[in-house]
C-alpha cells in the first residue's frame, strides 16, 4: 500500500477513533504594535482580532475528523465559557462530545497567544491546577470504556496536566483495548502497562525516556536508532515514532531498519499543534490498514501542510490528498525563493546551496544531496536550465527537461527547495540568496569552482562532499546507447 492507496482506504473506511485526554482551548489575539507601555519597557499590542480554536487533545480530535475519522471525545472540561465554546467547536466539526463532561467549579484550560505581525509576543495560560473530583475521574474511565468498545483506534493525549493522574492511567490501562492504541504523552513511561502499539515522543521526551541525550540536528536520527529497544521498552510500546521538529521523524520498530521522514520546513512562526496533526494522521492511516512506514510518511505530509497555515494546525483529508498527489512541478522562481530563504535566515536557520544538471538522477547524486542536507537546516538545489545543459554537455543533452529534473529532485526528502537557472553558473543566485554553505561533490576542489569567490563574498563557506565513483550520468547514458535495440536483438535471435 502506498500513500495514495492509504488515502483511498481512509475515505472508504472512515475509522472510528476515541480520543482520551487533555482538551484545551487555544486563543489567538492579534494586532499591531506602534508604541511601548509607559509603565514598563513592554510593547503595547492593540488587539484587532480574537480567534479561538480547539487545542491539545481537542486539536487532535479536530484533525482526526478533518481527515475523515468518526471521532468520540472523552475528557473533562470546566462548566465555563471556554468549555462551552470548546464543545461547540468540536460538535460543529462532527465530533461526538457526549463523553466530554463539564465539571462544576473546574476550569477549562486556555492558552492565549498574543501575536503581532509574524511573531508570537506572549502566551497566557489558564489551567486547572487543583485535582479533579474523584467521581468525575471515575466517570471518565467508564466513558473511555464505552467509547472504545466499538472503536478502531484509541488515541491518548497526555500533556502532564492534573487530569490523567496515576490512578486514572492505571484504570485506563486495564480497560479492554481496540485494535490500535496510540499514546502521545509527555512521559510515555507512565503508559507502560497500557502496552501502546505506537508512541510519538519528541526528541526531548525520548531523551527523558532513555536517560540519554540524542544531540542535535541529524545526529539525533542515529542516536535514536541506537536506543530504539530501550525507548520502546520504557514505554512498553510496539513501535516508536520520534518527532524531530523541523528535521522530520524517525520510525523505530523491532526487526526493521529505521524509517526516516523529512519535514519541508517553513518559516511560519504562528503555527501551533503540528504534533497533534502528526499523531492524528498517523492514527487514522494505521486504523485504515496502512503499514506504519506509509502512515508515518502521510503523517509527515499532513504536518507539512498544517504548519503552512497560521494558528492552531489542522489538515483536512482533501488538503493531504492534494499535497501527497501534487505534481511536483514545484521549482520556485528566484523572487519567491529569495523571500523564503530570507525568512529562514531570520529564524536563525543555516542554508545550504548546491547546483547541477541532475540529468538522469543516480546514486551519486542522491548520496551527495543527503550529505549536503546534513550541513544545515534547509537545502536549496539549483538546476541548470535546458539551454544551459546543452551548452555544458552538448547537443544531445539534457535527456530530461528542466521541469522533469526539478520534479524528481523536489520529491527527494532531503531537498527543501528547487529552482532552475539559465546561466552557466549559479553565481547570480549565490549573490542573491547568500547561502551559509555551498556544497559540491567530491569530483571538485574549491579552486576548480568559479563560484567560490562569490560564496566567500557573501560570507559563506564551500564544502566538498564525498566522491561516489562509477556513477557518472555521461557513462550511464553511454551504456544505454551502446546496448542493442530490441529489434536488433530479435534479428540476432532469428539467425
Amino acid at each position: 500500500m502506498n500513500a495514495l492507496d492509504a488515502l483511498a482506504a481512509i475515505r472508504d473506511r472512515a475509522p472510528r477513533v476515541t480520543v482520551i485526554g487533555d482538551f484545551l482551548l487555544d486563543g489567538w489575539w492579534s494586532g499591531g504594535i506602534s508604541r511601548l507601555a509607559r509603565e514598563a519597557p513592554a510593547p503595547v499590542v492593540e488587539v484587532a482580532e480574537r480567534a479561538w480554536a480547539p487545542g491539545g487533545a481537542a486539536n487532535t480530535a479536530m484533525n482526526l475528523a478533518a481527515l475523515g475519522a468518526r471521532v468520540s471525545a472523552v475528557g473533562l472540561i470546566g462548566a465555563d465559557h471556554a468549555g462551552r465554546l470548546l464543545r461547540e467547536r468540536l460538535a460543529a466539526a462532527g465530533i461526538d462530545t457526549a463523553q466530554l463532561r463539564e465539571v462544576a467549579d473546574a476550569r477549562t484550560t486556555t492558552k492565549i497567544r498574543v501575536v503581532s505581525g509574524d511573531q508570537v509576543m506572549l502566551r497566557l495560560d489558564e489551567t486547572q491546577d487543583s485535582p479533579w473530583p474523584a467521581d468525575a475521574l471515575a466517570r471518565l474511565v467508564e466513558d473511555a470504556r464505552h467509547a472504545s468498545a466499538d472503536a478502531d483506534a484509541q488515541l491518548i493525549c497526555d500533556y502532564a496536566s492534573t487530569l490523567l493522574a496515576d490512578e486514572v492511567v492505571e484504570a485506563l490501562a486495564r480497560l479492554p483495548r481496540p485494535p490500535l492504541r496510540v499514546v502521545d504523552a509527555h512521559d510515555a513511561a507512565r503508559w507502560r502497562r497500557a502496552e501502546p502499539d505506537v508512541i510519538t515522543p519528541n526528541a526531548a521526551e525520548a531523551e527523558r525516556l532513555v536517560g540519554a541525550e540524542l544531540g542535535t540536528g541529524e545526529e539525533r536520527v542515529e542516536r535514536a536508532a541506537a536506543v530504539a529497544d530501550r525507548l520502546r521498552a520504557a514505554a512498553g510500546a510496539g513501535a516508536a515514532v520520534v518527532t524531530l521538529d523541523r528535521s522530520g521523524t524517525v520510525l523505530l520498530r523491532p526487526g526493521h531498519p529505521p524509517v526516516r521522514t523529512r519535514a519541508h520546513p517553513t518559516p511560519e512562526k504562528q503555527a501551533s499543534g503540528a504534533g497533534d496533526v502528526f499523531v492524528a494522521a498517523l492514527t487514522v492511516a494505521v486504523a485504515s490498514g496502512a503499514p506504519l512506514p506509509v502512515a508515518t510518511e502521510l503523517a509527515q505530509a499532513a504536518a507539512d501542510v498544517a504548519v503552512r497555515k497560521p494558528g492552531t494546525c489542522v489538515c483536512s483529508l482533501d488538503e493531504l490528498a492534494a499535497w501527497a498527489g501534487r505534481p511536483s512541478d514545484a521549482a520556485l522562481d528566484a523572487d519567491e525563493l529569495a523571500e523564503r530563504i530570507a525568512a529562514h535566515r531570520r529564524a536563525g536557520e543555516r542554508v545550504v546551496f548546491t547546483n547541477g544538471c541532475f540529468d538522469v538522477l543516480h546514486r551519486g547524486h542522491t548520496s551527495y544531496l543527503r550529505q549536503a542536507r546534513r550541513l544545515g537546516d534547509v537545502l536549496v538545489v539549483a538546476v541548470n536550465g535546458d539551454a544551459s545543459v546543452r551548452r555544458l554537455k552538448g547537443p544531445g543533452r539534457p535527456v530530461n527537461s528542466a521541469s522533469d529534473r526539478a520534479n524528481v529532485l523536489t520529491a527527494l526528502e532531503c531537498v527543501d527547495y528547487v529552482t532552475v537557472f539559465d546561466e552557466d553558473t549559479p553565481a547570480a543566485l549565490i549573490r542573491r540568496l547568500r547561502p551559509d554553505v555551498y556544497a559540491k561533490g567530491g569530483d571538485y576542489t574549491p579552486e576548480m569552482l568559479a563560484e567560490t569567490a562569490d560564496v566567500h563574498a557573501v560570507g559563506g563557506e564551500v564544502a566538498i562532499l564525498d566522491y561516489v565513483s562509477d556513477h557518472s550520468t555521461t557513462e550511464i547514458i553511454g551504456r544505454i546507447r551502446s546496448r542493442p535495440a530490441p529489434a536488433d536483438l530479435a534479428r540476432e535471435g532469428r539467425r
